[in-house]
């Protein structure tokens, strides 16, 4: 029997981006006898897909994905995860980087056994991020019910203030720890995969739609944490103005998507999102209308086109080819008319609804944030592998927006490719 094929002593690589794509691109590096350091800015791992309610293609709730990944880390000596982390400097070359990771305080230590008697002991309200700033949360948080790393945050707005105080007066654990510091940390690997995902297109720059200016005209990924039994409203779906039931809702499709002036490309999964979304509403509220407004449905492949074909067979689901072009509000009823022109029969339609949901794209994260990575990216951000060159490697939604199957399968060719970047040393 010959080692011929074990993994080198020194071999290490660095996932940065605690997504789906960053989660498996680590462990399944680390299963096959890889170091592998995991670096995630928010303090928890999961990334989009841990905000959504259900995923494709069996629509479960994302703890059914997710959990079993974070038990393989959990239960994996080689896979070291630092949160609320940020990649500073790459220096070196491949098999050979030293990455800087600044390590931003957490001032919550590893005694911590998420009893909740700090939140309990808090007072200060912060706006609550991982629900799109739809309800606060309290300055001492679990960012939500999984977690993982399963640890309580305090936010850094209540440091110096007497709620910081209080919150560490209540820990009988001594888990609070006021006095934590950034740290800079330097850690030697010969690959970096930069798995940093997605965010939703910001939808008050498309001036036409009225985010932000008419309460009940929501994003789909708000859509996906108001549905959620984890959300600000336990999963009912209901209007952000008066907490109404919607008895008619308009989906908008490609809100600033396939547009020059915003997101010229498809974002791949926006017209399922939606579909899915319609199931949602449906379930919840049999009557309801709902409208989808589209320029094309685009559903790739025979199981979404399955789905595709089953929502159509809805008599309260209508489907509209044409793209919307305004809104606009009644003040005294908040309900909202979307305009637009029917593509088939050229009419102009104004079809009044109780609530609007925009179908914002993905934009890669590297499109607004400049990462330290020596990767090439397209005009529109998503980053470019040079497989040649070796190295460093994009994954998952940083290289194209994609659904969480395409992710994960990207993913495991790109913890393949970091491996042989080591192999080759």
């Amino acid at each position: 029997m010959t080692n011929d094929n074990a993994a080198p002593a020194s071999g290490s690589i660095m996932v940065v981006g605690g997504g789906i794509a960053g989660l498996t691109t680590a462990i399944e590096a680390a299963e096959v006898g890889y170091e592998v350091f995991l670096v995630e800015k928010n303090p928890y791992l999961g990334g989009r897909v841990a905000q959504l309610n259900q995923y494709f293609p069996k629509l479960c709730p994302p703890t059914c994905g997710l959990e079993i990944n974070f038990r393989r880390i959990k239960d994996n000596p080689r896979i070291k995860v630092f949160t609320l982390a940020e990649v500073e400097k790459v220096a070196g070359g491949p098999g050979a980087y030293t990455v800087s990771v600044k390590i931003n305080p957490r001032y919550v230590n590893e005694n911590c056994t998420c009893c909740g008697d700090c939140a309990a002991a808090c007072q200060i309200e912060v706006s609550d991020e991982f629900n799109f700033g739809m309800c606060k949360t309290k300055g001492a948080y679990l960012p939500f019910e999984m977690a993982f790393p399963a640890k309580f945050v305090i936010s850094p707005q209540i440091i110096g203030t007497d709620d910081a105080t209080k919150v560490k007066e209540a820990c009988k654990y001594d888990a609070v720890d006021l006095e934590m510091q950034a740290k800079t940390v330097d850690l030697p690997v010969g690959a970096v995969v930069w798995a940093t995902g997605w965010e939703p297109y910001d939808a008050h720059r498309i001036d036409n739609l009225g985010f932000g200016q008419y309460d009940n005209i929501i994003t789909n990924m708000m859509l996906e944490r108001l549905a959620s039994k984890t959300g600000p409203t336990q999963g009912k779906i209901v209007r952000p103005s008066d907490d109404k039931a919607p008895e008619s809702v308009a989906f908008v499709q490609c809100a600033g998507s396939r547009d020059e002036n915003h997101l010229p490309y498809c974002s791949y999964i926006c017209c399922m999102a939606s579909l899915k979304h319609a199931t949602y509403i449906r379930e919840q509220y049999p009557d309801t209308k709902v409208y989808i407004f589209y320029i094309d449905i685009r559903s790739p492949g025979d199981r979404y086109e399955k789905f595709y074909n089953k929502i159509k067979e809805d008599q309260n689901v209508i489907l509209i080819k044409g793209k919307v072009a305004e809104v606009s509000e009644d003040p005294a009823t908040k309900n909202i008319t979307v305009v637009a022109e029917n593509a088939v029969t050229g009419e102009k339609i104004h079809q009044t609804v109780e609530m609007a949901v925009l179908a914002t794209g993905m934009q890669p994260t590297a499109a607004n944030t400049k990462l330290p990575a020596d990767l090439q990216t397209n005009d529109d951000g998503f980053f470019i592998n040079d497989f040649a060159k070796g190295g460093m490697f994009a994954s998952g939604c940083a290289t194209k927006p994609a659904d969480v199957i395409s992710s994960n399968q990207n993913a495991t060719g790109m913890a393949l490719k970091a491996i042989q970047t080591l192999v080759k040393r």
